[in-house]
Order: structure tokens, then sequence, then C-alpha cells
């Protein structure tokens, strides 16, 4: 399906009828990357609820909060599931931290990046193995480089529909959803973490700052990504556009 007609289709519905008309769409072929940030939750939150066929998985990369470990725990146990897992290679995590160190991370943006592609790229390249539609809870709000995504695009490289359910959504109506539903949180968003990565890359914010001001805090660099949501070396904003 083009994405814009995808986008056209789920035009006007919230974020339970949307996701019940991809489950309905797409069987057995539809797939969510959670981080267990308050987005994620929320989605997941509308996943389980409906009981709906959405594989949900998510990404360790070994240097996760324990905040985050403890409420995949909370999450598993409300719903009755099990999020599944995917590990970074352990023999290219082995070579890294060998050759360069267990925080090569902070010497240079290409350390940076190469770390994040060993321990979150390539397990998000097997978890979307077979899957023709990955959900994001991505929100125009948490950075520049994001405010302008369509809510449905393609994924050139990986071939992959992508559909970002609440992108449109604020900071204070993600909370107000998670709130009304009772569904659990990172209790690291109460102490100025609204962006939740990898504990030796991510701080609080102070007031006034991007949402993912926290991400890489030491970088000079104004996009703050991983490389989960870039195409070629690009972060894709809209059709004919990129940054």
């Amino acid at each position: 399906m083009d994405p814009k007609e995808l986008e056209n289709q789920i035009k006007g519905m919230g974020l339970e009828e949307s996701l019940a008309w991809i489950d309905k769409e797409f069987p057995g072929t539809a797939v969510f990357s959670t981080s267990f940030g308050l987005e994620d939750q929320a989605i997941t939150h509308a996943i389980y609820s409906q009981n709906l066929g959405i594989r949900i998985f998510t990404l360790d990369t070994g240097r996760l909060f324990s905040e985050t470990y403890e409420l995949h725990k909370r999450t598993n146990g409300m719903y009755g599931k099990r999020i599944q897992t995917f590990f970074p290679d352990s023999e290219a995590v082995e070579k890294l931290v060998n050759e360069k160190g267990p925080d090569s991370f902070y010497d240079t943006i290409e350390n940076r990046k190469e770390c994040c592609h060993i321990r979150k790229v390539l397990p998000l390249n097997r978890a979307l193995e077979g899957a023709s539609l990955w959900i994001t809870g991505i929100r125009g709000e948490q950075s520049g480089s994001r405010e302008d995504l369509p809510k449905v695009e393609l994924d050139q490289a990986r071939n992959i529909l992508k559909f970002h359910p609440i992108l449109d959504w604020t900071w204070e109506e993600t909370k107000a959803y998670v709130e009304a539903n009772g569904v659990p949180y990172n209790p690291l968003h109460d102490k100025g973490y609204p962006s939740i990565g990898c504990a030796p890359c991510t701080r609080a914010i102070m007031p006034g700052e991007d949402f993912r001001a926290g991400r890489w805090w030491w970088e000079n660099e104004s996009t703050k990504e991983c490389g989960l949501h870039w195409v070629d070396g690009k972060l894709v904003r809209k059709k004919g556009s990129q940054v």
C-alpha cells in the first residue's frame, strides 16, 4: 500500500481505532518498537488493551537505566504479555569495547554512531524481518527534525511502511492519556527526563530545552538521533525533503 493511500485511510482516526484498523489490514506483519518511554507506553496500552495481534518488541542495548528494566517487567505483568527483546551481537559488542573501551561514544561523534549502530540499528533490522509495517512512538514536538514528518512514510532502505500514530500529540496529551488509563510509566519522566535512552547517554533537561537535549548532550550536532529512523544517513521528514 502506498504511504499516502494509507495515511488517507486512517485520517481522522484516534489512536485505538487506527491501530485496530492496521491490525486488520496488516495481519501478522505489523510491529511496534518500544523503548518504554511515555509515548511508547501509550501505544502499548492501545495495542494490548484491545488484544490486537500487533507484535511489540524492544531493543536491549545492555546500557539501559534500571528504571527502564523495572518498567519492562511491570508492563509485562500488567497486560499478561511478553514484549519480545532483541539484543546486539555479543561478538560485535566485545570487539567494540576491547578495541575502543566501554565508553568510546564520549570520544567522537563517529564512535557514538558506531555504538548506536551495533547496539540499536543492527538488532532493529533483525526485529523488523518479515514485517511490512513498523509502528513508532515518534511525536513531532520532540525535535525540529521530526516536526515535519508525515504520519505514514516509507523507509526505503528497509522497504517497510512506518506509521507514527501519535505524531501530532503534545507531551501533555500523551501524559493525560497514560494517566487516564492507569498505564505504568518510567519514574525518570518525573525527574526531568522526557526522552530516555541508554543511561550513559541520557541526562535530565533544563526548563526550556529541547525534548531531546538530554540525549548525547556532549555533542554539538543539532539533530539528536541514534540512527533507527535514518535512511542513507538522513532523517526522512516529508516527501521530497530530508535533513
